[in-house]
């Protein structure tokens, strides 16, 4: 399931990106401050390239590059969106 970022507090947005941002392997050797990288994580949300999915049968959330999301998943969401 797609979430719209919209949808969420700001205080839970900007945890999940942190959270994101800072799990083991994400650096990549970048030595950007948190907020740097968290507010180019957030671009990619606003600009759709990275969505966010909720996975109901585990409870998890993660990111995702749209480019790796089910085409019929990604219509439709895109098709809410507008």
């Amino acid at each position: 399931m797609l979430i719209p970022y919209e949808l969420l507090e700001p205080e839970t947005l900007d945890a999940l990106l942190e959270d994101f941002v800072t799990r083991d392997g994400t650096d990549n050797g970048d030595d950007s401050s948190l907020q740097q990288r968290v507010a180019q994580v957030r671009r990619l949300l606003e600009r759709k390239d990275i969505l966010i999915v909720f996975h109901p049968d585990t409870g998890d959330t993660s990111l995702a590059h749209r480019h790796s999301v089910p085409a019929e998943l990604l219509q439709a969401f895109l098709a809410d969106q507008s």
